[in-house]
């Protein structure tokens, strides 16, 4: 019996980069994609198989949905030769990037962007690979504590989020009948470069965060990654629909 095969996108760095690392540390084989930072990739590919697990990296701007098709070939390519199989059993949306702008003075083409790189993208990229993904399977999609409560500058951003879990709630409902799982992981603020690293590098924003925490620090990327890598488990199969955030309590 081959291994469990996961892709997640945007895995080159920060949460996606610690999500590969804790599937390959559970024995699971990844398929990791990045956007323009091939070398970075490279270098996560080569921890992974240090720990034993066979990896891949293939690029893939998740802005461009039209480029889907091709990507859906490259992979289909890839599972081949490395794996000799035509599918894989668990898809991590998670690449993104985000934007900080005053509602006011939010552009249409910003707006535009978000809609692209976290909506559409999850939408139709996960359409595309449907095909691909093995009964039985799990889909893990990426959204945010800025879902559930407010910090001014993020409402476009976090209006994509919103649309996810919406989103993830119907892919639940439609993939059910292949045994499909499909959840929402909601990752509150995590010291990652993501931002510009304003919540690692800003002691004032970090401070701040840590106070609104219940467990009264800021995230870091181990918080996280284990986290997805226990929900595409058999221990959790149950879990379905959900939405499940990971910020250590904050803002409740």
């Amino acid at each position: 019996m081959r291994a469990k095969i996961g892709l997640i996108t945007g895995a080159s760095r920060g949460l996606g980069k610690n999500t590969a690392l804790a599937m390959a540390r559970q024995g699971i084989d990844v398929v990791l994609t990045y956007h323009s930072q091939q070398a970075l990739a490279q270098e996560v590919v080569d921890e992974i198989k240090a720990l034993g697990r066979q990896a891949v990296a293939l690029q893939l701007d998740v802005a461009q949905a039209k480029t889907f098709a091709a990507f859906t070939d490259n992979l289909k390519q890839a599972l081949q030769a490395n794996w000799q199989t035509q599918q894989f059993d668990f898809l991590v949306n998670n690449a993104g990037t985000g934007i900080h702008a005053p509602f006011a003075e939010t552009s249409e083409e910003m707006f535009d962007s978000m809609v692209n790189i976290h909506l559409k993208s999850t939408f139709f990229l996960t359409q595309k690979l449907l095909p691909l993904l093995a009964d039985g399977g799990r889909i893990v999609n990426i959204s945010s504590g800025l879902a559930r409560f407010t910090l001014p500058g993020y409402s476009a951003y976090a209006a994509m989020k919103g649309g996810i879990e919406v989103l993830t709630r119907y892919m639940a409902k439609e993939l059910g009948a292949r045994q499909i799982a499909v959840n929402t992981v909601a990752p509150g603020a995590i010291e990652t470069d993501f931002g510009q690293g304003l919540v690692r590098d800003n002691k004032d924003v970090n401070a701040f965060i840590a106070s609104q925490t219940a467990l009264g620090r800021v995230g870091v990327p181990d918080d996280i990654g284990p986290m997805i890598t226990a929900l595409l488990s058999e221990n959790n199969r149950w879990v379905n629909a959900q939405r499940i955030e990971v910020s250590g309590g904050m803002n409740i």
